[in-house]
């Protein structure tokens, strides 16, 4: 079954075509994409568990090795954890493009999440039953766990050439989290891992933002009922939004015709609220992408929109 609709699906591999013709990217401009790639991914992955940094301080701990004052012990070493692991990613890209997800990677990824916070249960299943804070779904038996595991890994192989990418990566987060193999850092590693397969693909580092955390537990807690698509969406939403900051820094020239500005900016324009552009873009049938807690569309995404729109009825 097919959660990702072609609209969407088509657009993201146009977008993704079209970074690829730029190639090879100018190392200046992709080393400084990557770096703030790295520490927003790192801010709001860490965020989203509760961790109490900053952008910015979240950049300071990082790059200037600076302490915040008032500011948690654990929170500094959780960002630097993240980075860390960031770097062994972004080394297993340029090492190796398919470098295979398995048991032992996954782990490896935990180990370095938690290795300065939680060094005994880095990389190491749990051997104890979890209940996971505000949510409905009850992690399996501890000792499930790494026949789970196998299982996953088992059913990944067997559906890479079968399913579009963001689809996978989208399932993929989700079965992991849902299994739960670890006492901490289930979040951040499964986040880091549906990240080593777009990557693999072409597409940019995803970051899932703080500001999205309650839609993305909402999304997360339909999956667990079944309801995929939803969590499918979130995700290509989230892959669209790395893809237009590529492409509006490394091919300005391709984007200077089309102007992105905020729903109640361009609703004065449309005959469009701007509360129901927001509801195409939840639904993917609006291109636009998010800065801060702003969504961002355009006149041609509008009238691309429409055409399709038209092209559905006839």
């Amino acid at each position: 079954m097919d959660y990702l609709s072609p609209i969407i699906k088509n657009r993201l591999e146009e977008k993704l075509k079209k970074l690829n013709k730029l190639r090879p990217l100018p190392k200046s401009a992709i080393q400084k994409l990557k770096e703030k790639f790295q520490i927003e991914m790192t801010y709001n992955s860490n965020a989203i568990e509760g961790n109490s940094l900053t952008l910015k301080e979240t950049f300071l701990v990082i790059n200037e090795g600076i302490t915040v004052k008032g500011k948690p012990l654990k929170d500094h070493l959780e960002a630097k954890g993240h980075q860390i692991a960031l770097e062994y990613l972004y080394d297993l890209i340029d090492k190796n493009k398919k470098h295979t997800i398995s048991e032992v990677l996954i782990r490896n990824l935990h180990q370095i999440i938690i290795q300065e916070t939680d060094k005994k249960w880095g990389g190491k299943y749990r051997n104890a039953n979890v209940i996971i804070g505000g949510a409905k779904h009850t992690p399996p038996d501890a000792l499930q766990v790494p026949q789970k595991m196998r299982d996953l890994i088992g059913w990944l192989n067997s559906q890479k050439n079968k399913k579009n990418v963001i689809e996978l990566s989208a399932l993929l987060h989700h079965k992991l989290v849902h299994i739960h193999p670890f006492f901490d850092g289930n979040g951040r590693t499964a986040r880091l891992t549906m990240n080593l397969l777009l990557m693999q693909a072409g597409y940019p580092l995803v970051i899932i933002l703080k500001n999205d955390r309650k839609k993305y537990y909402d999304v997360l807690d339909k999956a667990d009922s079944g309801k995929y698509e939803p969590l499918v969406k979130f995700i290509a939403q989230s892959v669209e939004r790395s893809l237009n900051i590529y492409l509006k820094t490394l091919a300005p020239s391709s984007t200077k015709k089309e102007n992105f500005i905020t729903l109640t900016e361009i609703s004065k324009t449309t005959h469009f609220s701007a509360k129901y552009l927001n509801l195409l873009i939840r639904q993917g049938k609006l291109e636009a992408y998010k800065e801060g807690r702003n969504w961002l569309t355009s006149k041609e995404a509008i009238k691309r929109y429409l055409k399709n729109r038209t092209r559905q009825r006839s």
